[in-house]
């Protein structure tokens, strides 16, 4: 017999083999630390295999009752493996999870949400946490949730195993966002019904927001002190404290929070346009819009359909109408002037931190671009040329971000790996020319350490020849990378950090300064919870009242410590419910998908900010209220 037929009649054997069968199983996720649940494989499934090797992708029905992420571990003879579901709440699916996500740690991203972050049609899947190993003889399947709220359930209609991937579909209901992009199998107060009733919302914030009283010069800085004005930004250590100085010679503290004005809105269509109500319109050029004006029914789709759907944009220009861009951003500047916020773009008429990258001269492996090659070096001089010397006297850039979260510290033996299995670049010259006098885990090492450095040299040199009037923010660090890295960040004027916990540990914050000696910025950190058809985020909290309390309780504990001068909010609105372009669906946004702010958190933001400066020159204590159901500090989400 033909080879070819025989391993296509084996595949599909397989398929089939496990596919006879099912079990219903229903729970509950009991509140506490954690709440778990595990299953023998023939209770779930009869025609489960006891080994799994041959099998590619496990195939799982079921319906959440909330969108809080649980964790399905299987368990190989060494013990469990598990990974994060994060799923679509009231909805019945089908969901498939590629079992390569339990064997092997992934290496494409280069930062760490595109490494770890697993998209999915009907979800997504994070696969940082949980362990790799085998997934071979597996005898039990354990399903548990950290923190649950409410008491979640989740009913399992099937599990089975297949060698492809039929893809993930939604079994009921059919519809699940609605015409302003709100989660429909959900309720929650405050929820829109109809136009004439957002319309009122959105007059009332009109009439009442106005801009706070929060004793900030022309720049942001505290007009009630004084140093030497040179201009530009810079820092400054005052009484064994760190803090920004603005162009005015105010000492300046920056509070901000990502993507103000716009976010992550964007969801994919992804081949499920049916899930939709309505598909938003592309955003029109010069729109004269109404409160309907462009809608498409999901059974009448425009042909040249947007690939990607932004309900907030649709929402901005029912509010705003023709000049939505405009009016839009003009609500912005009042609502940040409002709340007390420092940071956040020219646009706004607020001092902002840009990035500047350079990418050229071949493959960029987990995040290590190809340092060694020409083409990266000139390509970094040109671009520092064309855009930082045009940007060089502007007094409202406090300075430059050249990099994100990169995924390969703590990994610098897979990184090695695949440097070596990857194309021939520069880099890779250079690495094999340096593994000839031996390949160890700590030569390894070395080589990341040497060539993170050049890149380094690199980028900070370009930056300083070009623009020698404003601040190195350098790379915000995700995680923890170990510390000749935080040694080696002592290049730039500020080490930056995205730490996601109830409050950043005043240990760590010690550390990272003593090494690098450099005063912190923390560039993310935020609190969410789970509802609305989104998930909370990394920093789970009970309600919206708490997000208000977490806060105040991370921002004043962070800004007290003499190191930290900015810490900026991840952000401005909430994510997609169907998910950004990895997945993320958080409810971690100062505004929702309908441009209304959540007043809860908005009242915290500003009373925090009214307290900041008392709180970080050491006049005031930060808050000790900790958000419902923390009964102890957690540095740890």
């Amino acid at each position: 017999m033909n080879k070819n037929i025989l391993s296509g009649i084996i595949c599909i054997s397989l398929l089939f083999t496990c596919c006879s069968k099912q079990t219903d199983i229903k729970f509950a996720f009991s509140d506490g630390d954690i709440s778990k649940h595990s299953f023998s494989t023939a209770s779930v499934n009869p025609d489960l295999p006891s080994d799994w090797s041959d099998y590619k992708y496990m195939i799982l029905t079921f319906q959440a009752s909330s969108s809080q992420r649980f964790e399905v571990g299987l368990r190989n003879p060494d013990g469990y493996l598990f990974k994060r579901i994060h799923p679509f709440a009231g909805a019945l699916v089908r969901f498939v999870v590629p079992l390569d996500f339990y064997r092997e740690q992934p290496t494409r991203g280069n930062d760490m949400a595109a490494t770890w972050n697993q998209p999915r049609t009907m979800g997504w899947i994070n696969v940082e946490h949980g362990g790799f190993g085998k997934v071979g003889i597996i005898d039990s399947i354990m399903f548990r949730m950290i923190k649950p709220l409410n008491n979640p359930t989740l009913e399992i209609k099937s599990v089975k195993l297949s060698m492809t991937d039929p893809g993930d579909s939604l079994l009921s209901p059919k519809v699940l966002v609605d015409e302003f992009g709100q989660w429909i199998p959900d309720t929650w107060e405050g929820k829109v019904n109809n136009f004439e009733e957002l319309k009122a919302i959105w007059d009332l914030e009109d009439k009442n927001l106005t801009p706070g009283d929060f004793n900030y010069g022309k720049f942001g800085g505290y007009l009630n002190t004084q140093v030497k004005a040179t201009c530009f930004f810079r820092v400054e250590k005052i009484n064994n404290r760190w803090w920004f100085v603005d162009p005015e010679g105010h000492l300046f503290l920056s509070t901000s929070a990502n993507g103000i004005g716009s976010g992550s809105t964007g969801t994919t269509m992804r081949g499920r346009d049916s899930i939709f109500k309505m598909i938003p319109p592309p955003p029109p050029q010069n729109p004269a819009m109404s409160q309907q004006q462009g809608a498409q029914p999901q059974n009448r789709m425009m042909e040249n359909r947007p690939r990607s759907l932004n309900f907030l944009g649709w929402n901005l220009q029912r509010r705003y109408g023709e000049s939505w861009r405009e009016k839009s951003t003009e609500m912005t500047i009042r609502r940040i002037n409002a709340w007390g916020f420092t940071t956040g773009s020219q646009s706004l008429q607020k001092p902002y931190i840009t990035y500047f990258r350079a990418f050229g001269g071949g493959a960029e492996i987990m995040g290590i671009p190809d340092v060694y090659s020409k083409a990266f070096t000139d390509n970094v001089e040109q671009r520092a040329k064309e855009q930082l010397g045009a940007q060089k006297d502007n007094p409202w850039i406090i300075g430059y971000f050249i990099g994100n979260e990169p995924p390969w510290p703590n990994r610098e033996s897979l990184a090695v790996t695949k440097l070596l299995e990857g194309p021939d670049t520069d880099t890779r010259k250079a690495l094999v020319e340096f593994l000839k006098e031996g390949d160890t885990p700590e030569r390894r090492i070395e080589f990341c350490k040497q060539t993170f450095q050049k890149n380094l040299d690199i980028m900070t040199g370009a930056i300083r020849k070009y623009d020698p009037n404003h601040i190195i923010l350098g790379i915000r660090f995700g995680g923890t990378p170990p510390d000749y890295i935080i040694k080696m960040a002592g290049i730039f004027d500020i080490y930056s950090l995205n730490t996601y916990a109830y409050r950043p540990d005043p240990d760590y914050l010690d550390k990272v300064s003593s090494l690098s000696g450099r005063p912190v910025l923390i560039g993310e950190y935020h609190f969410g919870t789970p509802g609305r058809g989104m998930a909370s985020g990394l920093c789970q909290v009970k309600d919206q009242y708490n997000r208000g309390v977490a806060y105040r309780y991370y921002t004043e504990n962070a800004f007290s410590h003499p190191s930290v001068i900015g810490a900026h909010w991840f952000q401005w609105t909430d994510q997609a419910n169907t998910g950004r372009n990895d997945g993320e669906n958080y409810n971690i946004g100062i505004i929702d998908v309908t441009d209304r702010p959540y007043k809860e958190l908005t009242d915290a933001i500003t009373l925090t900010h009214k307290n900041l400066f008392r709180v970080h020159a050491g006049e005031m204590p930060p808050s000790d209220i900790l958000p419902e159901g923390r009964v102890k500090v957690d540095f740890k989400y």
